[in-house]
This record gives structure tokens, sequence and C-alpha cells, in this order.
């Protein structure tokens, strides 16, 4: 059996969940195999003293990074860590020691993954540059920002360039995980793994890592209750006069209330929302395009194909074939 050593970095204030996620996805593993999984997963840090993570939960490294700095590393996962401002801002820390560290054993790694915003460590390493990438949504916009040589996608829930992966926020480091898992043992291991964590089946890299209605946080009560109108009646009339008299405004100020609390439009807002509904049922039933346009408010197929295309680049039935899991 290969020997697959896995390198989970440690640092000070670091995601809790970035760092158990990936062993809990290796320890079902085992269970399902038959045999020995060949990994071998280490936490690595600067010293061997307790690591406090963001939770407060504090975490004992297995090795320092000079302990295995040597050694050939099969897979690195890079987690990540944040701090919020008076404001509530979240912003990506990066510790110039630990993308030091992060660049040395990634030349001896066959593959490197970052969870979360630990894809802040591996842009600032050098890993990133002129790959696409991704990283949780609310930092993607300091990762374009400050590493303009990396093509940052804040959507996908992983992105898989080569021999670097770079994933989404929190939960979203199963997924990766169960992607890895799939590259080594095949994708009907990963399954029955994915089962094991009472997940729906693996999720494939294409699919947003949030949902519409909670992308954007907002301060006005009668925006939070349109939006839960538009959610309840996705099939129904949603134009911006119809929403402007469910609200009690006038249409342009509806319009004002969506640019200043969404940075959007009534009609993209609703139509994002409708695109989100079609993607589920796609995924989930096997409805004919027309029942799945007409129960997602866009009445004809025509119109859910460019809608379908105006956002996602594809095809309704496209989308399917590459996202449908099996009932």
């Amino acid at each position: 059996m290969r020997r697959r050593l896995m390198v989970i970095v440690l640092f000070d204030r670091v995601d809790l969940l970035d760092v158990t996620g990936p062993p809990e996805v290796l320890s079902l593993l085992a269970r399902e195999m038959d045999e020995a999984t060949g990994y071998e997963v280490v936490l690595a840090a600067e010293s061997l003293e307790p690591v406090t993570t963001s939770a407060g939960v504090r975490v004992l490294p297995d090795v320092t990074f000079e302990q295995v700095a040597h050694r050939a590393v099969d897979t690195l996962i890079v987690p990540g860590a944040v701090e919020r401002d008076a404001q509530r801002r979240v912003t990506a820390v990066v510790d110039d020691r630990i993308v030091a560290h992060v660049r040395e054993l990634a030349i001896r790694s066959r593959r490197v993954a970052s969870v979360c915003v630990g894809a802040h460590v591996l842009a600032a390493a050098g890993l990133l540059d002129g790959r696409r990438a991704t990283t949780h949504w609310s930092t993607a916009a300091q990762l374009a920002a400050q590493h303009p040589d990396v093509d940052v996608e804040p959507d996908p829930i992983f992105i898989k360039q080569g021999d670097v992966w770079t994933g989404a926020g929190l939960t979203a480091c199963l997924d990766l995980t169960l992607a890895l898992v799939a590259e080594d043992f095949g994708e009907p291991m990963a399954a029955r793994v994915a089962r094991q964590l009472v997940m729906y089946l693996k999720r494939p890299s294409g699919q947003s890592q949030f949902s519409v209605p909670l992308s954007a946080p907002t301060t006005t009560r009668r925006i939070d209750e349109l939006r839960l109108h538009i959610l309840a009646h996705v099939d129904g009339d949603l134009t911006v006069h119809a929403l402007a008299d469910v609200a009690r405004v006038s249409e342009r100020h509806l319009t004002r209330l969506f640019r200043t609390e969404l940075r959007t439009t009534p009609g993209a807002y609703v139509e994002s929302l409708r695109v989100e509904t079609a993607r589920n049922r796609l995924e989930s039933t096997d409805d004919t395009l027309s029942r799945v346009a007409s129960a997602c408010g866009f009445g004809a197929v025509d119109t859910l194909t460019r809608a379908f295309h105006r956002t996602l680049g594809v095809s309704p039935g496209e989308y399917r074939k590459r996202f449908r899991i099996a009932g």
C-alpha cells in the first residue's frame, strides 16, 4: 500500500473545522475500505506547543515544520484564519512565517490544497499565480485585490488546477476532501464516505458555495420581507410593478432599495433566485425542462435556457448532465 503523507498546517487562530474536517473524512474512508488507506495525517506547526484555534479549542501538533521538512508529502492542506473589525467585516489573516513554511513544503508535495481562506496563504506563497482559485465568498474581493495574478472565482465550492486545489468556506472542506478521496480511490468510494457523513452525496466542484437568499445580508426589514415573498412565490408575478405593490413603495424607490441593499436590480435578483431554484430541481428531480421552467417562473423553456446561458454559461440540459444527483 502506497504511503500518503498528509500534512495539515497549524497556526494560532486557525479555523477549527478547516483542521478537523479532512481527517474526519479520511477516518470514515478507513471504515469503508477493506484494507489500509495508506494515509498518514499529521498536524504540523512551528513548535509542539498547543495551538489555539478560532473556536478557542486548543490542538496539539504532531510534528514541527522542521521535523517534516525533509519528508516527501503527498498532500499539503493549508487552512486559514480571519479577523473581524468593528463593523464586523471579515478579513483573511496571513502570517509571513507560515507562508514561508508552506512555500517550502509545497515544493516536496504531490498536491496542495487550501481550505476556506487558506487560499490567501497559497496566493502569498506564489502558488496561485496564473491559476483559477476560490475561497470563502466573504474574502474573495480581498484575494482578488491583493493578488491580481490570481483568477479568483468566489462561487464554486472547490477548484482544481493541476496539482493545486482551492476550497470554499468551512463545510466545503468536506467536499474538497471527498474530491481528493475520489481522485485517489474512485467516485464510488467517495460516495460511500459521503453517505457516512450524512451528506446528500458529494457536491461537484462547479456548484455554488452559497444560496441567493443568503448571499447578501440586509439592514432593511422591508427588503428582508420582500425577499421572503419572492422566495415563496418564485413561480408568480415578480415584476417590478408587482413587487412595488407588495412593498407599498413606488417602482423607483423599490429599485433604489435593491441597489442600496443588495447591489443589484429587482429583475436581476429575481432571475438569480429563479435560476438557483431551477438548478436545485435539475440536480434532484427528473422533471422535464418544461415543468422546471414553469415551476421556477420562467414560463417557457427558451426563457429558462437564456437565463442559464446568461448566469452559468451552459444550457439547463448540460447542467443536469453534469450535476444530476441520482435518487
